[in-house]
């Protein structure tokens, strides 16, 4: 379907190619949070610019996808050292062990609860932890399912992938876990959001953005160039949403009824990532090489 208008799109730059922006949160400051995931890093960038950098105790803790707390700071994923980082507004950082080894905590959110939720990638797990540090995990009832993403759903529960289950999982706040399976086999979901009625998600494998409503039906639609892969995906005020295509160095739309629109980025192979609503109203996409990039709806 042709878009109304093409988004005004401006890429910049964060950081030099190494450093690898990946996830990206609108914060409580009015600023956008990112982490970069090969030298240890966190930074906030406001709308108009203005760039800060703070390094994180381990240059090789990996940080990955980052969200805003209950409390006013940013909690975000470190995926190798298997932690879980705290930033405030102002750069102070703190980080908290997970109980179970080599966890690989990758996806973050804000529960009902006034915990945030996260994923373990490499054990099967879904960890809860309080503002205060403390955490709580639970297991899911299959393994090698490698939970990827997670987000507050309009249920009250949280609602995850599981990239190599093939499946959307959803965990009540009291630790009890149903999996949907997913239509397509080898699909390989991976991001999430709630547009509010339901969950929308992408499956990087397959080249498709997937719906599932809260009582577990699943529809999906398939993306132009089926080899895309779709990787992250976010919802905007509108009732669309918005997400980022890893394969194909762009930034498709979907809206609620599956209407599918494309742009391209600027740059070539940026490889697109994390994106976020940001406060400003437009959308913010990390590029791994380097930079990021603003879309104007």
């Amino acid at each position: 379907m042709p878009p109304s208008h093409t988004p005004a799109v401006q890429e910049i730059p964060v950081a030099d190619g190494g450093a690898g922006p990946y996830g990206v949160a609108a914060g409580p400051d009015g600023a956008l949070w990112l982490t970069y995931a090969h030298n240890g890093r966190v930074a906030r960038l406001t709308p108009d610019g203005d760039l800060t950098e703070f390094p994180l105790d381990s240059s090789e803790c990996r940080p990955t996808v980052i969200t805003p707390g209950p409390d006013g700071a940013l909690w975000f994923t470190r995926s190798q050292d298997h932690r879980i980082g705290r930033v405030t507004v102002d750069g102070t950082t703190e980080s908290f062990d997970v109980p179970t080894p080599d966890s690989g905590p990758f996806g973050i959110t804000a529960g009902p609860d006034g915990a945030l939720w996260f994923t373990e990638m490499n054990t099967d797990r879904i960890g809860r932890i309080t503002v205060g540090g403390e955490v709580t995990e639970y297991a899911l009832p299959d393994t090698g399912g490698f939970p990827s993403y997670i987000t507050a759903g309009p249920d009250g529960a949280l609602w995850f992938t599981l990239n190599q289950g093939n499946a959307i999982g959803r965990i009540t706040v009291g630790g009890d876990v149903t999996v949907h399976p997913l239509p397509t086999p080898g699909a390989a979901p991976v991001g999430i959001t709630s547009d509010g009625v339901a969950l929308w998600f992408v499956e990087i494998a397959a080249g498709r953005i997937g719906r599932i409503s809260v009582d577990g039906a699943i529809e999906e639609f398939p993306l132009p160039d089926p080899a895309a892969k779709p990787h992250a995906i976010a919802a905007a005020a509108t009732g669309d949403c918005w997400f980022t295509e890893w394969g194909a160095n762009r930034v498709g739309r979907i809206t609620g009824s599956g209407g599918i629109t494309e742009y391209d980025l600027p740059s070539p192979s940026s490889e697109p990532h994390g994106i976020a609503l940001g406060p400003d109203g437009a959308l913010w996409v990390a590029l791994e090489t380097g930079a990021v990039a603003r879309l104007e709806p």
